[in-house]
């Protein structure tokens, strides 16, 4: 499966933006479908899990209250939806599929990244 990530830009501190993961090639309704962000010279950290059905999510504590993730298996992609942004959010966003939890190494397929930038 392909997934491509988009929304990404440029919002000021307290904005808004929804990320978009759209996956090509195969469906996805059954993978569990996550969000993850790198920040420049930090490590890639997970930001937000959906199961399979969208039933379940998981969300790392910074974000909790103000992101949220969410899918569409009709249209086989899956959303993030980021409010009261910060600084500290700015970082490249990846979605990511087949895997389970917050860990990037159970991930199985990639976007390439859409890149978000929150200005004080």
């Amino acid at each position: 499966v392909q997934l491509q990530a988009s929304g990404g830009g440029l919002v000021q501190a307290g904005g808004s933006l929804r990320l978009s993961c759209a996956a090509s090639g195969r469906t996805f309704s059954n993978d569990a479908v996550a969000w993850f962000r790198q920040a420049p010279g930090k490590e890639r950290g997970f930001v937000a899990r959906i199961n399979w059905s969208g039933s379940s999510t998981l969300y790392e504590n910074s974000v909790k209250g103000r992101f949220t993730i969410s899918r569409d298996n009709g249209k086989n992609t899956v959303y993030l939806q980021m409010n009261s942004l910060k600084p500290d959010d700015t970082a490249l966003y990846y979605c990511a599929a087949g895997g389970l939890g917050p860990d990037a190494r159970q991930y199985n397929y990639w976007g390439q990244g859409t890149l978000v930038t929150v200005s004080s």
